[in-house]
């Protein structure tokens, strides 16, 4: 539409429930009482009254830290960790006589690991400030003096400025509309970023200002609003405006919401109302819950355990030592005299045993500290930032028809993917495109349309019909997708029937219903639409997907609505007569708009002729009743067409109208503008009444129907995730027959399948409807419900004993509000865990987070939420993880959600493959961790043994600050990074690899505790074999026996040469990073003992030149290293080999069969698939194993 168009346009009459002009006095009343204290002197921004009320700025920051606050916050999160904590007191204990080794050499670790931390903190805070300082510098036109309009960063705006906000820019905070291109002050607003949805609201300035059309009009504008405070309520505003010396309420009409966009409207004049932080999408942007996965709140447990053991040590050691030091010192006679015990500090002094205990317990638990891993959670928290740009960076997750790659929006819940034991998934733009297509049409009681949808295809199967008849679909499908080949292909239209394409509808029997049905499309709506001046095509801005489809079969049919007017629409129709297309047009009187609880919309329409026309189209629930007696004569073909459609899973809406003599319209319309301007609550009340009693009498025309399809890989993919032992639970507020229908198609139920179906449609239920005693109806219904549930466990139990029998549960949501109650909702969870599907239809978005709540902690297990809507974002949040669809439906779901991903199929390759190796990587590196530690820590305790508890460190200072930063750390990161058990292709091939994740098998205590053991058995053999090889005998040539220094740095290259090629033994998958992490490590080792060593003797202390004069001249080090090194790995490699041999686990086999080349063996595959540890009941796979088997 042109400019100049629009500026004539007036479209309040069109509009009637959208646009009213209603204030409510009730409301007004509250304006300057508590919560209601706001005033806004508009076009005034530096009046003294402004500065008093200091309002926010309308800069925002989304920013964890500022420059002042980065130091202090981020120090406070880090040593919130009880291990930074810890090395924080013994780094400052070090600064004491008690340390067994420098401060420097204590602190140094943890600076390097705190620093790490706090860069990658910065890192991510400075990402957030970039975007912040993108916002925050939009730009916008902003009124400046004498009528003119400059260009300001969003972030100068002040209350009370006024702005010119132009076609598809954002509002940049909470505005008052004054006055649009339009004359009567009507703008179109996408919403899509505060609520997810797709589609154009109208919203109206107040008429008093709907004259401001031109920046010279706001020269002299003045006005004081006064309205609420600021509030997260999005959909309520109670305000008046003062202008001109009278008073005007204002509703959210007027308001115009920040982040939400203006289309098909040039531009508008607003007032700023609320800005920055006191908007209300910022005031609705809570944070995020805090996830954190099973595996890292366990780790913290194995840490306190730890913990446990190293204040054992420290204590049993203390008791030894104070025994030790008492015995010192008797008669005159000294045991250990080189400590001069009748000379002595008070750290071993005799005479006071108990205080020389006390503070060997300080000084041993500063020196057992090397059990705690101190790099642990640095370490994994970059692997786990690493695994999510491998997950971001799979190009078999990237959708290339919209450009979007899988998105791991936060990297804390990687390990989780691979635990999911539940999925709890939207239908509507989940497990469908919500794309609709127009496909099917039943007019004066005959079906037209020969499509076949997915679900009918499903359908086939499912009847158990032959080969044929799936053969026969296919065939007439591929026949439909060739003639319609022949023609570009039209999204929302997969309509092919040649009794009515290319105007043979004209030779129907019922021509002039077919004409009424299809004009009926063509101007039933609120759809605005567009022309495309290069290419002439029209398309449209529509409510809903389901609008747009009509629209456009309308059109294809020959049937174009192509020019809204003021009060008029204007078609293209083909003439029955001449056969050519003719211009018609249509005097707009009213639209009664569709709400939830009308579930139809109509327009009043006067035709060329002087005919005043109702047309309506609504639920078939709602409009066979209001059907005349004369308007039935289609009925019950309709109805059986109308069956068929929602089995097929389409959705469908009924189509009538009746004709209206001007005497009727007359005093209808009187009473309806009268309604319509009513200032009182009562308003939308009597509008809704005086609409339901002209909408009766109606006359049948038929009935259309829409596909929703499914989108591509969804059957497969549940299949897969079948297989792999995960549960799915659908939620969805689709009615009930649609959502069976669906899960039919993607084989969630099956033919066979016992449906266990909890509703309220009783008879005795919808007769105390009728009456309307609503205590009645909740009792009777709390009752029936909680008897079908009872019902439903006794049939399952009842089935107990058969395993091929397997169940759904499908509730509608009248029935889910009280299966959710305290009383009943544990035994609705066995039910539902129980069954093999369960599909929760009509369900509310609080309903859907509600049941994904009750899942999460009635089973203690891993849930997964998947959406795409704003009605998601509740159950995305109350999940382990959420999983947002990048859809139609916006950004609000993607925006709440842990992971990102643009198609449900790849929710397969995200759970299965990368799920399952991040949560191998992550738990075999933190066993890893452990053993390496513990493998560490447990020869300095051993050695202490030794020395008789002397406190004594066995290695160098800077021996033992470098062994967790430099000697040990990056091949466990390599493992976490790149290890795969097998490939993505087998992760695939063999779903049930992923039960390893849900039993949680790699990190149970068992596993945990076995690692710690294989520390404490390669600590003992590397302690005595390195003491009872070098305490007795000449250490070098000279004849020099094996001091400290020397005893110390060979035990050291035993340890670090043990835990490196521990991990190339427990390593599946090798790489030339991981070569290089683990050769290197050891590399760096001789490195810095040649380093360190040339090192002036202050410096590198008794690690001077201990190597080039000591070690390496000796053939005995080599010797013990190597004998050692090998003596202390074959314990590990022993147990492995009899545990792959004899006691395989799941993914050991799998690799045992690539590497006998038995992958190409079909029944050998089979065989291995089939040791299942849950049989597998929904999926293609369950049901061609049902079918097999009966």
């Amino acid at each position: 539409m042109s400019g100049g168009r629009k500026r004539k346009l007036r479209l309040s009459k069109i509009y009637s429930f959208a646009c009213c002009k209603a204030s409510f006095r009730g409301d007004d009343s509250q304006i300057g009482g508590k919560g209601y204290s706001r005033v806004v002197f508009c076009n005034e921004p530096d009046i003294f009254e402004d500065g008093v009320k200091n309002f926010a700025d309308n800069s925002i920051r989304s920013t964890k830290y500022t420059l002042a606050t980065f130091f202090p916050k981020s120090l406070f999160e880090q040593f919130r960790r009880v291990a930074n904590f810890y090395f924080l007191v013994t780094g400052t204990l070090a600064f004491t006589k008690l340390a067994p080794y420098t401060a420097v050499s204590a602190i140094l670790p943890l600076i390097i690991v705190i620093g790490a931390t706090m860069v990658k903190e910065g890192i991510e805070d400075w990402r957030r400030k970039k975007q912040d300082i993108e916002v925050n510098n939009r730009r916008v036109k902003v009124h400046k003096v004498d009528g003119t309009f400059e260009y300001t960063a969003w972030k100068n705006l002040r209350v009370g400025n006024i702005v010119k906000v132009e076609k598809d820019e954002f509002f940049p905070a909470d505005l008052l509309l004054l006055s649009s291109s339009y004359e009567d002050a009507v703008c179109y607003v996408e919403t899509m970023n505060l609520d997810g949805e797709t589609n154009l609201k109208l919203k109206q300035g107040l008429e008093v200002t709907s004259s401001l059309q031109e920046d010279l009009h706001f020269q002299k504008f003045k006005a004081t609003v006064k309205c609420e405070d600021p509030n997260a309520n999005l959909y309520s505003f109670v305000g008046s405006m003062e202008f001109e010396e009278k008073n005007y309420a204002l509703s959210p009409q007027q308001i115009l919401l920040r982040d939400s966009k203006l289309r098909n409207t040039d531009y508008i004049f607003g007032a700023v109302i609320f800005t920055g932080h006191d908007t209300k999408v910022i005031q609705n942007s809570t944070d995020p819950p805090s996830k954190r996965s099973r595996i890292e709140k366990k780790m913290d447990r194995v840490i306190y355990f730890l913990f446990c053991i190293l204040f054992l040590m420290a204590f049993v050691g203390s008791i030894f030592f104070g025994i030790a030091t008492k015995d010192d010192f008797q008669n005159g006679s000294m045991k250990r005299w080189y400590l001069r015990p009748d000379d002595s500090t008070i750290f071993f002094d005799p005479k006071r045993p108990v205080a020389a205990a006390l503070f060997h317990c300080l000084t041993a638990l500063m020196l057992y500290g090397f059990f705690i891993p101190i790099s642990l959670y640095v370490s994994i928290e970059m692997v786990k930032v690493l695994q999510s740009i491998f997950i971001n960076q799979d190009i078999q997750m990237y959708y290339k028809e919209a450009d979007k790659p899988a998105r791991a929006r936060t990297s804390n819940l990687n390990e989780e993917l691979g635990q999911v034991d539940t999925i709890l998934s939207d239908k509507t733009g989940t497990l469908t495109c919500n794309s609709m297509e127009f496909i099917k049409c039943s007019i004066a009681g005959v079906g037209y349309g020969r499509g076949a949808t997915e679900v009918e295809k499903a359908m086939g199967r499912r009847k158990g019909s032959p080969p044929i008849h799936e053969h026969d679909i296919e065939s007439e499908a591929g026949k439909i997708r060739g003639s319609l080949d022949k023609k570009t292909l039209i999204k929302g239209f997969n309509f092919d029937d040649e009794r009515i394409r290319n105007g043979q509808w004209v030779n129907q029997p019922h021509a002039d219903v077919i004409q009424k049905f299809f004009r009926l499309l063509a101007i039933c709506h609120t759809a605005i639409p567009e022309m495309n001046e290069e290419t002439g095509n029209v398309s449209y801005e529509a409510e809903s997907p389901d609008e747009a489809a009509f629209l456009i079969a309308a059109r294809e049919l020959g049937f174009e609505f192509y020019k809204r007017g003021q009060t008029s629409l204007s078609t293209f129709e083909l003439d029955p007569v001449s056969s050519n297309k003719v211009e018609r047009k249509y005097k707009l009187l009213n639209v009664l708009e569709f709400n939830s609880s009308r579930k139809r919309m109509s327009v009043i329409v006067e035709n060329e002729e002087g005919k005043i026309l109702l047309l309506c189209k609504g639920a078939d629930s709602i409009m066979f009743e209001r059907l005349a007696k004369n308007g039935r004569e289609f009925e019950e073909k309709t109805k059986e067409h109308v069956h068929e459609y929602a089995d097929a899973g389409l959705r469908t809406l009924i189509l009538a109208y009746r004709e209206l003599d001007a005497e009727e319209y007359k005093e209808f319309d009187n009473k309806f503008s009268k309604a319509r301007n009513l200032v009182s609550a009562d308003q939308e009340r009597l509008m809704e009444e005086l609409s339901d009693k002209i909408e009766k009498n109606l006359i049948l025309l038929g009935a259309t129907a829409v596909e929703d399809k499914l989108q591509d890989g969804v059957p497969d993919c549940i299949d897969k995730l079948a297989q792999a032992g995960i549960k799915i639970w659908v939620l969805t507020g689709d009615k009930m027959e649609t959502a069976i229908n669906i899960g039919f198609a993607c084989s969630l139920l099956r033919q066979g399948m016992k449906q266990i179906i909890i509703h309220l449609d009783s008879p005795e239920i919808q007769a105390l409807e009728k009456d309307g005693d609503k205590m009645a109806i909740a009792k009777a219904s709390r009752q029936s419900v909680l008897l079908q549930i009872s019902e439903g466990v006794a049939q399952l139990a009842s089935y107990r004993g058969s395993s091929q029998k397997a169940f759904a549960l499908i509730i509608d949501g009248k029935s889910l509000v009280y299966a959710l109650e305290d009383n009943m909702k544990n035994m609705f969870l066995e039910l539902g865990i129980r069954c093999a599907s369960v599909i929760c239809c009509r369900s509310s978005p609080k309903q859907k987070a509600l049941v994904t709540r009750l899942v999460k902690s009635g089973t203690g297990k891993t849930t997964l939420a998947i959406g795409d809507g704003a009605n998601d974002v509740g159950m995305l949040q109350e999940a382990d993880i959420g999983v947002g669809i990048s859809g139609v439906e916006g950004m609000q779901a993607v925006m709440s959600s842990d992971i990102a991903i643009a198609q449900f199929r790849y929710l397969e390759r995200l759970l299965l493959v990368h799920g399952h190796w991040c949560y191998r990587r992550i738990s075999s590196m933190i066993c890893y961790f452990f053993y390496k530690n513990i493998t560490f820590g447990f020869t300095l305790f051993l050695y202490e043994v030794y020395a008789s508890f002397s406190g004594q460190p066995a290695y160098n200072d800077w021996f033992l600050s470098l062994y967790n930063v430099f000697f040990s750390s990056l091949p466990v990161v390599a493992l976490g990074v790149f290890d795969q058990d097998v490939s993505a292709r087998y992760c695939l091939k063999f779903p049930l690899l992923y039960q390893e994740g849900v039993q949680n098998v790699l990190f149970s205590w068992r596993r945990i505790l076995s690692w710690m053991l294989n520390g404490f058995i390669s600590a003992l053999i590397i302690f005595f074999f390195c003491t009872k090889a070098m305490e007795l005998q000449a250490f070098d040539a000279e004849g020099r026996t094996a001091g400290k220094d020397i005893l110390g740095a060979t035990m050291y290259t035993c340890v670090v040469w043990v835990v490196n090629l521990q991990m190339a033994l427990a390593i599946s998958y090798f790489t030339l990073i991981q070569h290089f992490f683990i050769w290197g490590s050891i590399f760096f080792w001789y490195l810095f003992l040649l380093v360190y060593g040339a090192m002036p003797p202050h410096f590198s202390t008794n690690a001077y030149k201990v190597f080039i004069e000591a070690l390496a001249p000796s053939p005995s080090y080599w010797l013990v290293t190597f004998f050692v090194v090998i003596s202390t790995l074959i314990p590990y490699f022993s147990y492995a080999a009899i545990q792959m041999r004899f006691f395989p686990m799941y993914h050991e086999i799998v690799q045992w069969i690539r590497y006998e080349g038995k992958i190409k063996d079909p029944e050998f595959c089979d065989m291995v698939r089939q040791r299942s540890l849950r049989p597998t009941t929904v999926g293609s796979t369950a049901r061609l194993a049902a079918k097999a088997h009966h």
